[in-house]
């Protein structure tokens, strides 16, 4: 007998995680079927719900000043809408043969199962935090979660040297840097790769490096941290790399993350090669009818090269969730994939890319060609207009669109919704020069800068066929 059976007709939905993506499909569910119908109980280790975790760069360099404001709903608006969601409570073990999951009460030590008729995923990533001596001392930080955010906050605030050290260029460590200059500290960045923001080509990265020299900080790049240096009271006092030493009243890590599967790969659930749960087109894990993931913690067809690849957004986790919840309460729906869309900002520089990298495009066995192009946001003679850089990748063959990276100043990151749309819609670059786009002198040249781009590469794509 199924346990929902044993309880009557109302089944069980059991969530694990209680951010973007398992609460999004909680909400979803609850929408589709009241509490008669489905009970919903969801855990969720720490101290908040349903939080913004792309914005906490920006309160902690006060471009928000509350931290509830990131909070999009709270532990209490979630159970007024009967969802039990239960915080502070850690989920240690799925028993998939046995439809239950255990749960630990993190501050009383208490434990307890809970069965399911069906089971949510949505235990997002883990911060990359490398094996080095001196790693976990005092004023050495992550910056995952508000918890995360406020604890580094109370070090600034009692910190009284100013000097600050960032580990890792890609979006959080650019964004980390934005924050600590914007508190007046003085901003080292130590990255591994030839340039920062690893997920755009190093020409383009080269823009990136430049920009933030400009703003004050110490780009150091081609470097890798050996040890965190601590003083005779044990904080944290200099970064060390095989070559020099740098100096460090507070120390963030913004290496990156990885899908947070331990639970999930100790319950025997299929994990992908880049450590992500794998999941069908309606995000039910595959080989489990009655289990769905979404968030960071999964793989995610990748549309432009046909691969599977980690993206770890909270517009994606979002959208999971829609799809999880829906299906979960009764009805369908699918996610079909991604095409790597993102944006960011070094204050007024931004950054923005979707699809293929150079090096993506190789390793999926595509021979492609690349036009770069110069241009601006405005046309040229309106006030303020600024310029912009766009990279576009283009199949050699066939001329599919394959990417698009722009760098330049106000009006410029947005800009790469138009390719990714494109992306989506399998357009070639010819195709694309004849967009529809918008055009008024305080907004675009009569070109468009995609649409530059997009000649520019349509014209290689003739001349190498």
């Amino acid at each position: 007998m199924s346990t929902g059976a044993a309880r009557g007709t109302r089944e069980r939905l059991v969530v694990v995680g209680g951010d973007a993506a398992g609460m999004s499909a909680a909400s979803q569910a609850r929408r589709l079927k009241g509490p008669d119908e489905l009970e919903i109980v969801a855990f969720e280790r720490g101290h908040f719900s349903s939080f913004s975790a792309c914005g906490i760069p920006y309160w902690v360099g006060g471009d928000v000043t509350e931290r509830d404001a990131l909070i999009a709903r709270t532990p209490e608006e979630h159970r007024a809408r009967d969802i039990d969601l239960r915080m502070r409570t850690e989920v240690t073990e799925i028993d998939v043969a046995g439809g239950r999951v255990r749960a630990r009460d993190v501050d009383s030590g208490a434990q307890s199962w809970t069965s399911y008729d069906k089971l949510v995923i949505g235990t997002g990533a883990r911060p990359i935090r490398p094996e080095l001596p001196g790693i976990d001392a005092p004023g050495v930080h992550g910056v995952q979660t508000l918890d995360d955010g406020q604890a580094l906050l109370d070090t600034l605030a009692r910190t009284r040297g100013r000097r600050a050290v960032v580990v890792g260029a890609g979006y959080i460590g650019v964004e980390m840097a934005e924050a600590l200059i914007n508190r007046g500290y003085e901003v080292t960045v130590v990255n591994r790769g030839r340039e920062p923001m690893s997920t755009l080509d190093p020409d383009m990265g080269r823009m990136v490096h430049e920009a933030m020299e400009g703003l004050g900080i110490t780009m150091v790049d081609d470097a890798e941290v050996t040890e965190v240096l601590t003083g005779d009271d044990g904080r944290v006092r200099a970064v060390a790399t095989r070559d020099a030493e740098f100096p460090a009243d507070v120390v963030v890590l913004g290496i990156g993350v990885r899908p947070e599967t331990t639970l999930a790969e100790a319950a025997g659930l299929p994990i992908g090669a880049h450590g992500g749960l794998l999941t069908d087109l309606a995000m039910r894990v595959r080989g489990h009818g009655n289990i769905w993931a979404g968030g960071d913690c999964v793989e995610v067809l990748d549309l432009v090269s046909g691969q599977e690849r980690h993206i770890p957004l909270g517009t994606h986790a979002n959208k999971h969730g829609q799809v999880v919840g829906t299906n979960v309460g009764g009805g369908y729906a699918t996610f079909p994939g991604v095409v790597g869309t993102a944006v960011s900002k070094v204050c007024d520089l931004e950054i923005a890319r979707t699809g293929l990298r150079e090096k993506d495009a190789r390793r999926a066995g595509l021979r492609f060609v690349t036009a770069t192009i110069e241009s601006t946001s405005r046309a040229g003679y309106y006030p303020d207009a600024s310029p912009m850089t766009v990279k576009m990748l283009a199949e050699r063959r066939t001329g599919r669109l394959l990417g698009v990276q722009i760098v330049g100043r106000e009006g410029a990151g947005k800009r790469v919704d138009i390719a990714a749309v494109a992306l989506t819609a399998g357009m070639t670059v010819e195709q694309m020069t004849a967009l529809d786009l918008g055009y008024a002198p305080p907004f675009s040249p009569v070109w468009d800068p995609v649409l530059v781009a997009a000649r520019k590469a349509a014209r290689e794509v003739e001349r190498q066929r």
